[in-house]
């Protein structure tokens, strides 16, 4: 199974960054691999979410997205095309009254993807989606 996880401070709180990442249906205007994202179902705090990506190709999954503001969001795989698993979190701390956001996910695709492949899938992203998260903090704080 492959897996990445990074830790990076935002220039807001915890509950500023809480509200841009379980701002779901937001993410296609931000994150350019997401062609489309929406709500299919909500259960308590629990929410059944849809992606439409596109890495290469287009594919689409569904996460069921356990959210505890404002400490954080985490996620299971429910169904798609490409993965097996996919599981992770966004942990949300203050720190000086900043948010320390820590990352972490793991994914097992359902075709065989060589392991160093599999890890550089899921690891070269990050950078760039920090990136995205950076301006998308700014755009809506600032």
């Amino acid at each position: 199974m492959a897996s990445a996880e990074t830790k990076e401070l935002f220039d807001c709180t915890p509950e500023q960054f809480y509200d841009v990442v379980s701002d779901y249906e937001s993410y296609p205007k931000f994150l350019d691999e997401v062609q489309a994202c929406r709500v299919v179902e909500r259960d308590g705090n629990r929410a059944l979410v849809e992606f439409k990506v596109k890495v290469v190709k287009e594919f689409t999954y569904r996460m069921w997205i356990t959210e505890d503001k404002p400490k954080g969001i985490s996620w299971v795989f429910e169904s798609g095309d490409i993965f097996k698993v996919s599981n992770g979190s966004w942990k949300l701390e203050d720190h000086q009254g900043k948010c320390q956001a820590h990352y972490a996910v793991e994914a097992k695709f359902k075709v065989f993807v060589p392991g160093p492949i599999a890890k550089a899938l899921v690891n070269n992203n990050l950078p760039n989606m920090m990136k995205s998260y950076q301006s998308r903090i700014r755009e809506v704080y600032s």
